[in-house]
């Protein structure tokens, strides 16, 4: 009987000090676990030296290690994709290389799935953010806004650190869209969720690369892919000015022909011009984001592209055929 897999997938963008040490971190918790494991390393366009520490913990050898590295930088979201492609795990993790999320609670994550089948997949949420007040806020509100909004259920606080059974992570392989927003993605295919508490720690090494104006355009992302609000909004904005519009027309023809005051003059022209403006420009902005989108999945480029494999599977086929 084949025993249990599992796989995780690690995203990695600039994270050469911490490679080494997240690597001997889960081979300590899986080494001591009865099901097999596998590390799929994402090496995203980084910069630094990744690269060099990904190969050598590949050629350690001690360990079941895939290392896929893209031509350049395409996200976390195309990097997840891409680990989830390349996991033949029963069961897939999606953690991230900074030690801030632990391989122990992976292992409690694996734990919940075996003891209750009626889950497809464990999320982990952050009861304490260790975080500012104003991005603490900002999410918060984030989450509040979306819910009300999309027709689908953002818990909040979720984070992408999670353990799936294989047919989610194929249904979600199944979605073939270019601009991804995981969250919404994982919420959309649907299946039970069990989430649980996890305390982040602080990060092994380096700095993290989520700045607020990142967060601010991840937050776009989706409302942009989950939600059509901002479209409702842009027809609420051009049905309320042209009631105003055509109010304010009947206070100047009343004006004029009862009260004999003369048409307001070049100060309120402007005002009018530049409120009209300004609001026709913004719906304009709305709509041409959703066109682009529309425009780049047209195109039916590729998620991400793949400049060098390094896969522990080829390495054991070429062994056994010398072996032969």
């Amino acid at each position: 009987m084949n025993k249990m897999k599992l796989s995780l997938v690690v995203p990695c963008y600039n994270e050469e000090d911490n490679i080494r040490d997240f690597y001997h971190a889960a081979k300590h918790v899986f080494d001591a676990e009865e099901y097999e494991y596998e590390m799929i390393f994402i090496n995203d366009g980084s910069k630094d030296k990744t690269q060099e520490a990904l190969e050598s913990v590949f050629n350690l050898h001690e360990a079941c290690v895939v290392v896929e590295t893209f031509s350049r930088n395409f996200g976390k979201e195309a990097a997840i994709y891409a680990g989830f492609q390349k996991a033949t795990g029963d069961f897939i993790t999606v953690i991230d290389a900074d030690l801030q999320q632990r391989p122990e609670t992976v292992a409690r994550m694996v734990k919940i799935l075996q003891d209750n089948e009626e889950f497809d997949c464990v999320a982990a949420y952050q009861e304490k953010r260790q975080e500012g007040k104003l991005v603490s806020k900002l999410k918060d509100m984030f989450y509040k806004i979306i819910n009300r909004t999309s027709e689908i259920e953002f818990f909040p606080g979720a984070s992408d650190f999670r353990t799936f059974r294989r047919p989610v992570v194929d249904a979600v392989l199944s979605l073939p869209e270019y601009h991804r927003f995981s969250k919404g993605i994982f919420s959309w295919v649907g299946f039970n969720t069990c989430y649980i508490p996890y305390t982040a720690e602080k990060r092994n090494a380096g700095e993290t690369k989520w700045s607020i104006n990142k967060l601010f355009r991840y937050a776009v992302e989706g409302f942009i892919s989950y939600t059509t609000f901002p479209l409702k909004i842009a027809t609420g904005l051009g049905l309320f000015t042209s009631l105003c519009a055509i109010i304010y027309l009947f206070v100047v023809v009343i004006q004029k022909l009862c009260i004999g005051n003369p048409v307001p003059g070049y100060p309120t022209i402007v005002v009018l011009i530049l409120l009209l403006g300004g609001i026709q420009l913004t719906i304009l902005g709305i709509i041409g984001e959703y066109l682009a989108r529309m425009y780049i999945q047209e195109k039916h480029r590729p998620i991400y592209i793949e400049k060098k494999l390094l896969d522990y599977k080829k390495n054991q086929s070429e062994a056994e055929e010398k072996d032969r």
